[in-house]
């Protein structure tokens, strides 16, 4: 670390025991044994037909097909056709608790998650109010752990109030349970104080996550600046908002030795922003959206708030063709929805005026595998593996389907075709990004942390 700027904590500040990253209300642990389903963990390189037998929540055998006989009480689920693939992780999730429930809440939120297969979730920190405190991060633990369908991790503002002037303090944060730090919704304008965040950050730990984005460049913006745009007679966002704060960000981390985590990238100069800091050795990782992979501007033209309204905006197919070859040769590390509720009435109002953000967590496998596994633009295995791997920024490890194993996991039917909206949500609000598509690949049941989270209403399992 370099020069040191007044304001930090005392060395050794925050070195405490740290409690469990992720919460989750009890509940019992399953007995299910999954007969003769295609397996696959890219990770622990597991593919093919096999029985899975889960008991006392862990997976305690893989087995040939029909070899696996079930005892008293287990649920079964003849699965011939079916997969099996390691539970989903999501690094970037807005629950709006508390403040604003009505939006979404963590008991929503989290059933939201598991109807998408998720078993982990990182909850963002820009709430009303935003959380700044280690009160509020311990009331909120405290609420997951009686409400919380599925594992949820909460993040901390990196300034105090999101004002992006004063730093939280860090160290106490972390000893509540915050997981990292992020003032998401809002960039850190200031270099000054994003240095002086990372270098608190080398003595509690924690990453930072960065919603990139130049105030002075994006404006009043509502959408990609481009021909569309021009076009619509709509305020645009450059891309060069987004790519030139990488830019800046990755330069700060890597003088100061700091570790950060850059959200919903959009744009080729942000991905070659990326690839550089990389090769120069800063620890940064980043995330992408299944709507920056599925959509891009021209989309707006039906000027429908509700499903194309999102910060940072749908850029250019150049732009969406660069995300897409960035996921495969691994210079973006996970897929995370920036799963964003909103009301009716914030959605339902002229395109300028409605608020960003569209909903995700219950479409994010279905949709990229409708859009980008089936046409072969990329395969099955790899969107397990980066569905999966949300959670390795912040030291949480990816789910597996091995012997031992606490079981997280989910049981899809990659035939099943279905409409989104068509039978409601499990989340609050209704702003999905692709609300009325037909997607194929369902999500049948989500076991997280050993319990079942989810089972589609439509299925059900048999009991021994």
């Amino acid at each position: 670390m370099n020069e040191v700027i007044d304001g930090l904590p005392e060395e050794g500040a925050g070195n405490g025991v740290l409690p469990a990253p992720l919460v989750q209300r009890p509940g019992p642990a399953a007995k299910v044994l999954i007969r003769g389903a295609e397996l696959l963990d890219p990770a622990a390189g597991i593919a093919g037909a096999r029985d899975i037998l889960i008991e006392d929540g862990t997976v305690s055998r893989l087995a040939d097909p029909g070899s696996l006989d079930a005892g008293d009480g287990v649920e079964v689920i003849e699965a011939e056709g079916l997969h099996v693939f390691p539970a989903f992780f999501d690094p970037h999730v807005h629950f709006r608790t508390p403040g604003q429930e009505y939006k979404e809440d963590l008991e929503t939120g989290t059933r939201s998650a598991a109807a998408g297969g998720y078993a982990g979730v990182i909850a963002m920190a820009n709430t009303s109010p935003p959380v700044s405190s280690p009160e509020q991060i311990e009331a909120l633990r405290d609420r997951a752990s009686h409400v919380a369908s599925i594992p949820v991790g909460f993040t901390a503002t990196v300034t105090r109030d999101m004002k992006g002037t004063e730093l939280t303090e860090m160290a106490e944060l972390r000893e509540a349970g915050a997981v990292g730090f992020t003032d998401d919704g809002l960039p850190i304008a200031s270099a000054r104080i994003l240095r002086r965040a990372l270098q608190y950050q080398a003595m509690t730990g924690g990453r930072i996550a960065l919603h990139e984005e130049d105030p002075e460049l994006s404006g009043k913006g509502v959408m990609n600046e481009g021909i569309v745009s021009s076009e619509l007679g709509l305020r645009g966002v450059p891309s060069i908002s987004e790519s030139t704060m990488i830019g800046r960000d990755a330069a700060i981390a890597g003088y100061e030795g700091g570790a950060i985590q850059i959200q919903h990238l959009s744009a080729i100069e942000s991905i070659e922003q990326i690839r550089r800091a990389k090769l120069d050795g800063v620890d940064i990782t980043c995330e992408v959206t299944p709507h920056h992979l599925c959509l891009t501007d021209e989309a707006v033209r039906d000027l429908d708030a509700s499903k194309h309204k999102m910060n940072p905006p749908l850029r250019t197919e150049s732009d969406r063709q660069a995300l897409i070859e960035a996921l495969i040769d691994g210079t973006i590390d996970c897929i995370a929805t920036d799963h964003a509720p909103h009301a009716v009435h914030e959605k339902e109002v002229p395109y300028e005026a409605a608020n960003m953000g569209v909903t995700g967590l219950e479409t994010a496998f279905s949709s990229i595998y409708t859009e980008l596994v089936l046409p072969g633009r990329i395969t099955l295995e790899l969107l397990v593996e980066k569905l999966g791997c949300g959670g390795i920024p912040f030291g949480i490890e990816p789910f597996t389907l091995a012997e031992g194993s606490r079981a997280n996991l989910c049981l899809v039917d990659l035939e099943a075709e279905w409409v989104v909206g068509e039978d409601g949500y499990e989340s609050r609000s209704v702003n999905s990004w692709c609300a009325g598509e037909t997607l194929r690949g369902r999500i049948l049941v989500t076991l997280a942390d050993g319990q079942v989270a989810f089972r589609l209403r439509s299925f059900s399992l048999g009991v021994a």
